[in-house]
C-alpha cells in the first residue's frame, strides 16, 4: 500500500507538522503518513536530497514523497509533481529533484494551484489526488525539464582520489562521496592511504565494522550506501577532527610522501 512521506526543515514541535498532517488526514483518511526526516537545516537542499535519495526506494512502489525544504514557489521555481522509478515526489523545482534522481524522471507536472497560495495546501491536495488514483497530468501542466544542480562528485587523478564529506550522521560519522566502485577502480590490489583533513589523520585499511579497531581509533569503512565513511570507534569523528560537510578526503598510494600538515 502506498504511503505519504514527509521530509521537512521543521523542528518536531513546529506548527507546520500539525498543519500538513491534519490536511492530509482530512483529505485522504486512512493513508499512512510517515516522517521520513525532519529538522533538516533550513534551505539545505543538498542535505535533504541525500536523505531522500537514499531512503525513498525503501517505501512501497507508488508512495508519495512530500519535500518541504526551501519549498516556496517563485517565478523560476514552480511546485511540481515528479514521477520516477514508480514513486511520486512533490516539492519545489529548486534543483532538489535532479539531486535526488540524478537521471531524467518519467513525468514532470507543474501543479495547478490557482485557487490557493498556501504551499502546504497545494502539496496536501496534490498528494491526496494521487492517492485517489488521479494521474499527475490531470493536476497541472506537463513540462520536460527540471532546474538542475550538479552533485558534488569525487575526482580521480593518477593514483589519487579526492573526495568530500557530504553528510555527518547522528553519531558524528563522516560520509564521503567516494563510492566503493570508484575506490576499487583505482586501488584494488594496491597499497593506499586514506587521509582526512591532514596527513596526520589517516588509515591504510578498510574495516567491515566499527569494532574492527580498538576504541578511540580512526577507521574507514563502506557503509550500507556503498559510500566511504570515516569514523572513530566509540567517538564522534566529526567533532574530534573538526569535520563538516565539504571537508576534504584524499586517497593516495601508500608510499607517497608529503608535508606533515597538508593534503596537497
Amino acid at each position: 500500500m502506498p504511503v505519504i512521506t514527509l521530509t521537512t526543515e521543521w523542528k518536531p514541535d513546529d506548527i507546520y507538522n500539525g498543519i500538513i498532517k491534519g490536511k492530509l488526514s482530512s483529505l485522504c483518511p486512512g493513508t499512512i503518513i510517515i516522517d521520513n526526516a525532519g529538522n533538516i537545516p533550513a534551505f539545505n537542499i543538498s542535505h535533504a536530497s541525500f536523505i531522500i535519495r537514499n531512503t525513498y526506494s525503501n517505501y512501497p512502489k507508488g508512495s508519495i514523497h512530500i519535500i518541504c525544504v526551501h519549498s516556496e514557489a517563485s517565478k523560476d521555481q514552480a511546485h511540481l509533481i515528479v514521477r520516477a522509478r514508480d514513486h511520486f515526489f512533490i516539492g519545489t523545482d529548486n534543483g532538489i529533484f535532479n539531486l535526488i534522481l540524478n537521471s531524467d524522471p518519467d513525468e514532470i507536472v507543474v501543479i495547478d494551484h490557482s485557487d490557493t497560495s498556501d504551499e502546504l495546501e497545494v502539496f496536501a491536495k496534490a498528494a491526496s489526488d494521487l492517492i485517489a488514483g488521479k494521474k499527475p497530468s490531470s493536476l497541472g501542466k506537463s513540462v520536460k525539464t527540471l532546474n538542475e544542480r550538479v552533485p558534488l562528485r569525487a575526482t580521480i587523478d593518477k593514483d589519487v582520489i579526492i573526495g568530500s564529506i557530504i553528510f555527518i550522521d547522528s553519531y558524528g560519522n563522516a560520509i564521503s562521496n567516494i563510492t566503493r566502485e570508484v575506490f576499487y577502480r583505482v586501488f584494488e590490489n594496491r597499497a593506499y592511504r586514506i587521509l582526512i583533513q591532514s596527513n596526520k589523520n589517516y588509515t591504510n585499511h578498510i574495516s567491515l565494522k566499527y569494532s574492527d579497531v580498538p576504541v578511540g581509533e580512526m577507521l574507514a569503512r563502506f557503509n550500507q550506501l556503498d559510500l566511504l565513511e570515516i569514523s572513530i570507534n566509540g567517538a564522534d569523528v566529526a567533532e574530534l577532527l573538526s569535520l563538516s560537510v565539504g571537508s576534504v578526503l584524499r586517497i593516495d598510494i601508500a608510499n607517497k610522501t608529503a608535508s606533515p600538515n597538508h593534503l596537497f
